[in-house]
């Protein structure tokens, strides 16, 4: 279902708050090639401090603070219907 992806844009806005004052510095994390996991590290600096946080892609295409789950093994039967 494509309706609800949430955009990066959007998610950074909603957690950083970014200001004209402030900028924000993405990085694009290294990945295990077995868990195709996509991240991007996004920084700020602002009055308060220093704020990173990691952002994951989601198989529906949407971005979130949390990483997607991980497969887990399935039991399928061995015999179909013919």
């Amino acid at each position: 279902m494509r309706g609800n992806i949430i955009s990066l844009r959007s998610v950074v806005d909603k957690w950083m708050a970014p200001t004209s004052a402030s900028s924000i510095r993405f990085n694009r994390c290294t990945y295990s090639t077995l868990s195709h996991t996509r991240c991007v590290r996004a920084e700020s600096l602002g009055a308060s401090g220093r704020l990173a946080i990691f952002f994951f892609r989601h198989d529906d295409g949407s971005w979130r603070v949390f990483p997607p789950p991980s497969a887990r093994p399935m039991m399928r039967s061995g015999l179909e219907a013919i």
